[in-house]
């Protein structure tokens, strides 16, 4: 496994690869990698020649310099998980590598950035796009991969590419949960062990909506009241937000009759804090 950690030396790798005619994939993380990583990795393997996976806490997206401060930081373990999965290249840069002295250069998202996390975390979606597209333009890679389970941040780092006629297609992965539900998060390793027992109760939230959608209901009203409901029977969770959208506009929905529409949701256990979703098929 190769390893980078300056911009034009990724890129010339790549560039090497790609006379080669080999396909590259690229798994973007900020490291202490899990199963979730994991299967990103993977179906960047099925589809691609060469995977590229980049770890780089990004700074710029933590509206909470002390969430910054805490995030899992586990290199050592994360290089050997890569070199057993057969990653082909790390993209390692540092923060000065990144945004060097004077960097003022910033991507500014959208509508797509403006609801949900985009008012409880200002800046954040900011942040996302510049470094994302940062990354891209170090690993050149055909494919990129990015889990579901941040929804909201697909849909950004969709419209980036397309508003930016970035050559790179973004392909979604399905989010990867604990057998109670718990959508894998790298946050996940700071809750305590009675606030990982109870934080099962995200999905079941998300799962009692689907299933009264399933039987019928098409109000999101009623839906994000049954969701809310759940969460409020559990003492140790505080609810930020339960939203229902409209899939490819993530616009507000008041029903969901004849959309594709997706109830996303932020919960805080303690100082943590956690999102999912899950996706209503009309």
């Amino acid at each position: 496994m190769k390893n980078f950690d300056q911009p034009h030396d990724m890129r010339e790798w790549s560039r090497l690869q790609s006379a080669s005619h080999f396909s590259i994939g690229f798994v973007p993380t900020m490291g202490a990698l899990h199963d979730g990583h994991k299967r990103l990795i993977e179906v960047a393997q099925q589809d691609c020649d060469r995977v590229i996976v980049s770890i780089f806490v990004n700074a710029l997206q933590f509206n909470n310099s002390q969430d910054y401060e805490k995030y899992p930081r586990l290199i050592d373990a994360d290089i050997q998980i890569c070199k057993e999965i057969g990653v082909d290249a790390l993209y390692t840069p540092s923060h000065a590598t990144v945004y060097p002295p004077g960097f003022e250069t910033h991507i500014t998202p959208g509508a797509t950035a403006a609801p949900m996390e985009g008012v409880f975390r200002e800046g954040h979606f900011g942040g996302v796009a510049t470094v994302v597209n940062k990354l891209l333009n170090a690993t050149l890679p055909d494919r990129a991969y990015f889990g579901t389970k941040d929804f909201q941040q697909l849909a950004v780092i969709k419209r980036m590419v397309i508003d930016f006629d970035l050559n790179v297609a973004v392909v979604p992965v399905a989010t990867v949960r604990q057998p109670d539900g718990l959508a894998l998060s790298s946050r996940n390793t700071r809750l305590t062990a009675q606030q990982r027992d109870v934080a099962c109760v995200i999905y079941r939230g998300l799962e009692a909506a689907r299933t009264a959608y399933l039987q019928g209901e098409q109000s999101s009203a009623e839906l994000m009241s049954i969701t809310k409901d759940i969460y409020g029977s559990c003492p140790e969770a505080r609810v930020e937000y339960v939203e229902i959208f409209d899939s490819t506009t993530l616009c507000t929905l008041q029903n969901i009759s004849k959309r594709n529409a997706v109830m996303a949701v932020a919960v805080w256990f303690g100082d943590i804090r956690l999102i999912d979703n899950i996706e209503f098929t009309a």
